[in-house]
């Protein structure tokens, strides 16, 4: 029978000031009842809008039906049909702006927890889309082992390509363990997604740097196509005064030696400032990870400083409110002029007073510097005001067309100016989200299986 229950089956979470002293998992995840409960809620509509929301076009409907009849492996199935990382994308994909955004229960009520059913379901059945398929003689290059590289390989990997992932750093995974936190996607999780890739015959080469040890063009002559989803891992500053100060850090490092390093244990050879007072400069995801991280590594006071109102902040609502909850100061409608010092180290912040004047061309209001100043002390002040694609591989191909950002040009087909290089992801597109990255990946490796077959 239906639940036509107007509420979404609320998520266990921990309690605010236990998370905010650790960084265990803050939801706890839905148990067998609670997605039972929630499944019913799904009306199974004709017209699936649901799925047109998603970028890898998992048949929704489809695996929550398989819930309902609990049979979870064979929801699993249909889940791994379309995403090779369902217990990462159930944590972090943005569902209200996606999938759940068209859910027809959404119009009179929540719509559907599309998000949390995709997270039970990879976190409890057993089945896996671990099989190696039959080779077909080619070989492609991936450059990158974030969400877009992972999608690209596990795709390619399922058709019977030998596919080759060359990473930067020395754990694969690119912005799913060293960008998101613990607290909302623990490590495990993500190298149990990668665990599945090898075992479908993916081979990862960490500590590659693309661009410097090898480059595209020496890539092509060993592979029949190279696909590029090395994110966007080069930070922007504000080009203020004080940014050299120390206890200055951009999101990315900050997040970095925590998440990647694991600064925040106390065995950890990583050094990292433990902050009395934090400032975030910046309202998205990032923002409020490295918020919430500051805090628990012990920071007495953690404020976010966003030169728009709340009703513009680029976050998740989710997080927003876990970031509340556990005590981080918003403060809105400010804007950092200079950062303040003393012998060389931050001592606090000097803020504008904003006012919101007219839309720009997408529509969010104008931040206007009303003239008034104030002082906010602090000790430490973090920059997560987004960031580029890294020039390293480009600087390395100069026939390799970018845009006047950074970002890699390609066409419908993510096809790059170079013969049989493709490109996706935050590499493209500038810091974006994980399940775009992921269809990008996906798409990619649709037209590189057209060009080889």
């Amino acid at each position: 029978m239906a639940n036509m229950s107007q509420s979404k089956t609320p998520m266990p979470v921990l309690d605010p000031i236990e998370r905010g002293k650790c960084f265990e998992e803050v939801a706890i995840g839905y148990t067998e009842e609670d997605a039972f409960n929630e499944a019913q809620r799904c009306l199974n509509c004709p017209t699936h809008p649901c799925v047109s929301g998603c970028p890898v076009g998992i048949d929704i409907p489809g695996f929550i039906t398989k819930i309902k009849e609990n049979d979870l492996e064979g929801a699993k199935a249909i889940i791994n049909a379309s995403s090779s990382l369902p217990a990462v994308c159930g944590r972090v994909c943005p569902q209200e702006n996606q999938c759940e955004k068209f859910c027809v229960r959404g119009k009179k009520g929540d719509p559907v927890g599309i998000g949390r059913l995709e997270r039970f379901v990879a976190d409890n059945a057993k089945s896996s889309n671990s099989a190696k398929a039959q080779p077909n003689g080619k070989r492609v290059a991936i450059v990158g082992s974030g969400p877009a590289g992972l999608a690209c390989a596990g795709a390619l990997a399922s058709k019977g390509y030998a596919v080759t992932v060359f990473e930067a750093l020395h754990t694969p995974g690119g912005v799913l363990v060293y960008g998101i936190p613990q607290f909302r996607l623990p490590k495990e999780i993500v190298a149990k997604e990668v665990e599945q890739l090898t075992k479908m015959g993916v081979e990862i080469v960490t500590d590659c740097i693309v661009g410097k040890t090898v480059t595209i063009s020496e890539l092509r002559e060993d592979y029949d196509a190279v696909f590029i989803g090395s994110g966007a891992g080069l930070p922007r500053f504000m080009n203020i005064e004080g940014e050299n100060l120390c206890g200055v850090y951009s999101a990315n490092e900050f997040l970095t030696r925590v998440n990647l390093m694991k600064a925040y244990k106390s065995d950890s050879t990583t050094p990292i400032m433990r902050p009395k007072k934090a400032v975030v400069v910046g309202g998205g995801n990032v923002a409020m990870d490295a918020a919430r991280c500051a805090l628990r590594l012990g920071a007495d006071e953690v404020s976010i400083v966003y030169r728009r109102s709340e009703e513009e902040l680029p976050a998740r609502k989710e997080e927003v409110e876990h970031a509340k909850e556990e005590g981080i100061i918003f403060r809105l409608l400010t804007n950092p002029v200079s950062i303040l010092g003393e012998n060389g180290y931050v001592s606090g912040i000097e803020c504008a007073v904003m006012t919101l004047g007219e839309p720009d061309e997408r529509g969010r209001r104008k931040p206007v510097d009303s003239g008034a100043r104030f002082n906010l002390e602090c000790d430490c002040v973090i920059m997560a005001i987004g960031t580029s694609p890294n020039p390293l591989i480009v600087r390395s191909e100069p026939g390799l067309e970018t845009t006047k950002h950074g970002g890699i040009v390609v066409d419908e087909n993510e096809k790059t100016s170079l013969d049989a290089v493709y490109a996706g992801g935050d590499a493209v597109t500038g810091s974006a989200t994980v399940i775009l990255a992921m269809g990008a990946g996906k798409k990619a490796a649709e037209e590189i299986d057209k060009l080889l077959s």
